[in-house]
């Protein structure tokens, strides 16, 4: 877990993220109290080696009202998040300055390109949505309201495929970064999650250095 750490986001209470364990499985456990922010790595993985993803979650509640759908709602029990490289000299004007507002408030650039995986609330298994703030940024929906709360599941995505799906085409550069985020800011809420093992694999399908390994699993 060395390689893991909190990011914090600009003027936003932290979500706690310590090691726990739900219903005997060893786990990130995220509680988020009206805050937001990740738990996160580093690493790169080239493009033509990237497959797929494998992960699995537990959630214990939904943040009432919160779907990704609602800029003004825009809260998740859990979320995979994948960053991208790529050439910032192709985004558009508008994105880039706010990649500069970002690199002024956080004193990182924001990644190229994002991609989610998540359990919404409310938005249906299959949604697909582009960020109001960005479309650099976009969210699959795995997950859907309150059903197989507070039990484990697990998920397998083609991460190319979702890429270039959710981008219009586009093909994804090297993947920089993981993280793991669970929020409840913007509905004011109270939400707990537990993040279990995540293997990143290649295109035959052999396990990728990366991911996040926990004990038995």
């Amino acid at each position: 877990m060395e390689a893991w750490s909190a990011r914090a986001l600009p003027v936003k209470p932290a979500t706690r993220y310590s090691m726990g364990k739900r219903a005997g499985h060893h786990c990130v456990l995220a509680q988020a109290y009206r805050s937001a922010s990740l738990w996160r790595r580093k690493l790169h993985v080239p493009p033509a080696e990237l497959g797929a993803i494998e992960f699995n979650w537990w959630v214990g509640g939904m943040p009432e009202g919160a779907s990704v759908t609602d800029t003004s709602h825009d809260d998740a029990s859990a979320r995979i998040v994948l960053a991208f490289d790529g050439n910032e000299a192709e985004l558009s004007s508008r994105n880039r300055m706010l990649f500069e507002l970002a690199r002024t408030l956080t004193g990182e650039a924001p990644p190229y390109a994002t991609l989610m995986y998540v359990w919404d609330a409310k938005a249906p298994v299959g949604t697909e949505v582009v960020s109001a703030r960005s479309d650099r940024m976009r969210k699959i929906v795995v997950a859907s309201g309150g059903e197989s709360l507070r039990t484990w599941r697990r998920f397998e995505r083609d991460v190319v495929a979702d890429f270039r799906r959710v981008y219009g085409g586009e093909s994804p550069g090297a993947l920089i970064g993981l993280a793991l985020m669970t929020d409840a800011d913007n509905t004011k809420g109270r939400v707990e999650a537990c993040y279990g093992a995540i293997r990143l694999l290649d295109r035959a399908g052999a396990e990728l250095p990366g991911g996040l390994t926990l004990p038995g699993q």
